[in-house]
């Protein structure tokens, strides 16, 4: 640390450069942050204490292939079988149809397969009440400032409604919220199943996945393998597996977030070490004579050595901090959780992350003309050679 302003004094000698690079450091750091947010966010999805005891049961061919009603009471009656509800993707639209909001019409005890979300005893019997009403996420109610008793119009842009119309029109009549912030249930509308089925002639009796709890989830794999039992060898087979599995499974079909956010910070980072050790490099060659009156007046190799590295390394903590910092401030504005997808944010393992990546490229930058300065003849040095 004693050194620290002559290492701070020869990073900015040349103030112009110095500041470029840092502002490209920075926009790597900053991509790196929102990026992995969204990794983070879609990696959430479904993974709880209380997702571990749900079994979701989906065709196993495909995931757009339903599944018919009846199979609901084969099911509860599994052994080891807790309750069963069902679900279909009804794909609402507020407003625009680019808006779109998870809408999924669900069976009446949906509500009671998720006990870490509440909706007061109140507004549940509301909706219970009301074939058309609707519950609505907290942060749903949060964005558009909708409340209980509101009228709320959404488009369906694949099922229309018994008048031909792909335009629906429901009652708001509660809000759910989940014990975990981040949690889907916050972002998505829940629809009476009944209506949907009643309402739109694509559907009439058929079921999108169903959705079990267990008695005990050490008995999960054998549930699961029971219920697809039932369906074996039939023009509905089916594919069973935990919530979590289930989630991260759907994640993996639509898209590989880990693999896209690795490539292209992989290509972002090679660039920056590119970038970067071509500046350090000429930082250290136009002070050859500097680092030659050093020597002259005492310090060690080591001490050369120890404060071009030290150069390097804080060159990159401070566009990385900046960047990351900037990430983790704006992440959530830009993000506020869509349906499917809780909120992402930056936690507090993707800082250490980044921290690693800004010492670790700082030294990889830093030790070609770190030894370069460790090895210099200072006679050599300071006659120009």
């Amino acid at each position: 640390m004693k050194y620290l302003h002559l290492i701070w004094a020869a990073l900015f000698r040349r103030k112009t450069r110095t500041i470029l690079t840092l502002v490209s450091i920075v926009a790597a750091f900053l991509l790196f942050g929102l990026l992995d947010a969204v990794r983070v966010s879609f990696a959430d999805v479904g993974q709880s204490a209380n997702g571990a005891e749900r079994l979701r049961t989906g065709a196993k061919l495909s995931f757009i292939q339903t599944l018919p009603q009846g199979l609901a009471a084969q099911i509860a009656a599994v052994p080891g079988v807790k309750e069963v509800g069902w679900a279909n993707w009804f794909g609402g639209a507020y407003q625009d149809p680019h808006n779109q909001i998870f809408t999924f019409a669900v069976s009446p005890n949906y509500l009671e397969l998720y006990p870490e979300v509440d909706v007061s005893p109140e507004q549940r019997k509301a909706y219970d009440a009301d074939l058309n009403a609707v519950i609505v996420g907290a942060s749903l109610i949060k964005k558009y400032g909708w409340k209980a008793g509101d009228k709320l119009p959404l488009q369906s842009q694949i099922f229309p409604n018994r008048d031909g119309s792909k335009n629906w029109n429901f009652n708001i009549a509660g809000v759910m919220s989940s014990k975990n912030a981040n949690a889907w249930q916050n972002n998505m509308i829940i629809m009476h199943w009944k209506n949907f089925d009643e309402s739109t002639p694509y559907n009439r009796g058929m079921v999108g996945w169903y959705v079990s709890r267990v008695t005990d989830m050490n008995e999960t794999d054998r549930v699961a393998k029971a219920i697809d039992a039932l369906s074996a060898n039939s023009d509905h087979e089916t594919k069973s597996m935990t919530e979590q599995a289930a989630s991260a499974n759907f994640i993996k079909q639509a898209v590989n977030v880990g693999l896209i956010v690795t490539s292209i910070m992989g290509a972002v980072f090679f660039t920056l070490l590119l970038l970067t050790g071509n500046t350090m490099m000429q930082a250290v060659r136009e002070r050859t004579g500097e680092l030659a009156v050093l020597k002259t007046i005492g310090f060690s190799n080591g001490s050369v050595l120890g404060m071009v590295l030290a150069e390097s390394v804080l060159l990159l903590l401070l566009g990385g901090l900046i960047g990351f910092g900037i990430a983790a401030l704006i992440t959530p504005g830009l993000t506020g959780g869509s349906g499917f997808l809780p909120a992402a944010h930056v936690g507090a393992n993707s800082f250490l992350i980044a921290l690693a990546l800004a010492v670790a490229i700082g030294l990889v930058i830093g030790a070609l003309p770190a030894l370069r300065a460790m090895r210099l003849n200072i006679v050599d040095a300071l006659a120009g050679r």
